[in-house]
């Protein structure tokens, strides 16, 4: 029977680092690492470990800072152009021709530029006098020999390495880089680029903390996957910790059944910390371990970080944790990333006592920067790709409310902030094709801005229109279907936008019907059959577009949601429908050709939609949005989405209503 033990904790992240002080205080290594002489070639981007001092001065010697003749002053006083005087070439104390660079002969004290002199015979001719030391480079006038250069604990810039090689040195002290093992453990876990199956999980979380730990100035040393055996993870964080400063185990750090990390750390040294009040990353392990050889009576001296399995979660644990630490051993303060304040566009709810790292998208919506929270699932790493930044929701607070200022983190510059177009609302694949086509862009509005950039959230057409309507986004995409008319979205936006002048430009025109399993085993036709036994359905939130369709439709046949297994299981986007549907949670969903084709399922075609962009009046004649609308307009773009199944391109960027 396999031991399970239970050591998770909820600890601060301020005692956290209490405790990882203390301890690694205590054996010397809560300090910069030693230096080490590197050539200069190989120094960009090191931290230096001590002072450089000028062991030349810069230049070493008075230098012509012109193409010209040395003289000496005092012998020009006389000249003007009324008095030209002439000094002979070669002649000592009179004109000798320097290039720029050269030594300034002994007895000169100033150079004449050629341009200011005229060419006679035996000689030169000049029409004005120069002051002592004119276009001259004394020695010295850049640095003076043991003068300061550089500091400690500066980090090493292209132009630092100039001033180093200028001031006499070939070489430079910089702080040894930490060594980083990173340890992938879990029965479940593939290599990259293997074949899966069901079961099988990707490894690619030491990918990220070794690109991590690389960004931040380690070196780090991906080791082979270790399956859920306690000896075998034993061993290999032993010998991983006789060749490294830090060892970041990954996986395994909860307390299930087969999460062996804390029992490995406490079998090899001891545990410092074990859960800690930070979502995500709750079941991080911080200890000190023996490395192999080592007897067991022997102080543990290697720190340990047991990372938790989830994607974000381990992420986050090392901008929250590692870095630190390899800053502070490289003898730099940790990275403080750019903040910005903005609007939370949601409400957002966090659990109490606990420090969460929350994703958002970021843009700056008219004189307002807003942030949109990201999904919020450990595993789900696209949303660290697409997060623009981190807002910290501190543990003492329940959440945030809509419309709360926050600071954000951020990820992006905020350059890219403003050259951000928002979109939020009803979720369509040619969004991502379009945000594609927009960043490849250049400058093409003109404007010097610089290419742009589309951020979009999946919120539902009516989730998208009150968004406008809140002042959050620059455009919404839009299919919602008035039943008593049967035209798209004008009578929602008069509804959710009475106030704001909009622009609808017409999108795709899409079909759409059932995403069912390959070869449709139920043999579903219609809307009706979602009514039979056995037949399990998969829905779209409240709000979409395609949830209005539903209703509308079963409503007309007098089917209720009631009547249909799965009718309260929501999904966000099209592919995640196709998705359920993909994975057998579920037999069919209400969504898009262009998704069920994606992932390889069949579809039934029952209905023909517009999708529209909805486009304040104010934002559709911007200069940040003209890219956007230009693209519309190309044949390529055009070509490429009429590729795509179920979709017509007929009216793709027309302007189908202005309304105030």
């Amino acid at each position: 029977m396999t031991r399970r033990g239970i050591y998770l904790e909820d600890i601060p992240l301020d005692e956290v680092w209490r405790r990882l002080a203390t301890a690694l205080g205590a054996i010397g290594l809560w300090q910069p690492l030693p230096a080490e002489d590197v050539p200069l070639d190989q120094a960009a981007g090191r931290v230096t470990a001590a002072p450089v001092w000028a062991r030349l001065s810069a230049p070493h010697y008075h230098a012509a800072a012109m193409d010209g003749y040395a003289v000496q002053a005092h012998n020009t006083a006389a000249a003007s152009d009324n008095n030209p005087l002439k000094l002979t070439i070669g002649a000592e104390g009179q004109a000798r021709y320097l290039d720029t660079g050269d030594a300034l002969p002994a007895w000169a004290d100033a150079v004449i530029p050629i341009e200011h002199i005229q060419s006679v015979e035996g000689g030169i001719e000049i029409r004005a006098s120069v002051a002592p030391w004119s276009h001259v480079r004394p020695m010295g006038e850049d640095m003076v020999a043991t003068e300061l250069v550089l500091p400690a604990n500066h980090v090493l810039r292209p132009v630092d390495l100039g001033a180093i090689a200028g001031s006499g040195h070939s070489t430079v002290a910089v702080r040894r880089r930490p060594r980083v093992a990173v340890l992938p453990t879990g029965t479940e876990l593939v290599p990259v680029g293997s074949p899966v199956k069901a079961g099988d999980i990707i490894e690619y979380n030491s990918l990220v903390l070794a690109a991590q730990v690389e960004e931040w100035g380690g070196i780090p040393t991906r080791h082979p996957i270790v399956s859920d055996d306690v000896d075998k993870i034993r061993a290999a964080v032993a010998e991983a910790a006789a060749t490294n400063d830090l060892v970041l185990l990954n996986a395994g750090s909860s307390a299930g059944s087969e999460d062996y990390s804390a029992r490995v750390v406490e079998q090899l040294g001891k545990i410092l910390v074990h859960g800690i009040a930070v979502r995500p990353g709750h079941p991080v392990i911080i200890g000190l371990v023996r490395p192999a050889g080592a007897t067991p009576e022997a102080q543990p001296t290697v720190p340990v970080i047991g990372v938790p399995g989830y994607p974000v979660s381990a992420a986050l644990t090392g901008e929250i944790l590692v870095e630190p630490i390899l800053s502070r051993w490289l003898g730099r303060p940790p990275l403080r990333p750019a903040t910005i304040e903005a609007s939370i566009t949601r409400k957002v709810l966090s659990p109490l006592g606990d420090d969460e790292y929350l994703r958002v998208t970021v843009g700056q919506v008219g004189g307002r920067v807003v942030a949109t929270p990201l999904s919020r699932g450990a595993g789900v790493i696209t949303s660290l790709v697409r997060a623009d930044g981190i807002v910290l929701v501190p543990r003492h607070l329940e959440g945030l409310n809509a419309g709360e200022r926050v600071s954000v983190r951020l990820y992006r510059s905020a350059d890219d902030i403003a050259r951000t177009i928002v979109a939020i609302g009803s979720h369509d694949l040619c969004l991502d094709l379009l945000a594609q086509y927009i960043a490849a862009g250049a400058d093409v509005a003109g404007d010097g801005g610089g290419a742009r950039r589309l951020s979009s959230a999946n919120v539902g057409s009516q989730g998208g229109l009150v968004a406008l309507r809140r002042g959050e986004a620059h455009l919404a995409g839009s299919h919602l279907l008035d039943p008593d008319t049967g035209e798209y979205n004008v009578s929602s936006i008069r509804r959710y936008l009475p106030d704001v002048p909009v622009v609808l430009v017409a999108l795709v025109g899409r079909d759409q019907g059932l995403i069912v399993r390959p070869g449709n085993p139920l043999g579903l036709r219609t809307l009706a059959d979602l009514g039979q036994k056995g037949v399990t359905f998969v829905n779209r939130q409240r709000g979409a577009g395609t949830r209005v369709l539903l209703d509308f439709e079963i409503g007309k046949i007098g089917l209720s949601g009631a009547e249909i297994a799965g009718y309260d299981r929501e999904e966000y986007t099209h592919l995640a429908v196709a998705a359920a549907v993909a994975s057998g949670m579920a037999d069919c969903g209400l969504g898009i050709a262009a998704a069920a084709r994606a992932l390889e399922l069949d579809f039934v075609p029952l209905f023909k939609e517009r999708y529209d962009l909805v486009i304040p009046q104010a934002y559709y004649h911007s200069a940040l949005l003209r890219p956007l609308l230009e693209i519309l307009q190309a044949d390529r773009f055009r070509r490429e989405v009429a590729g795509l199944a179920g979709y017509d391109v007929t009216h793709m960027g027309e302007v189908m209503g202005e309304i105030n």
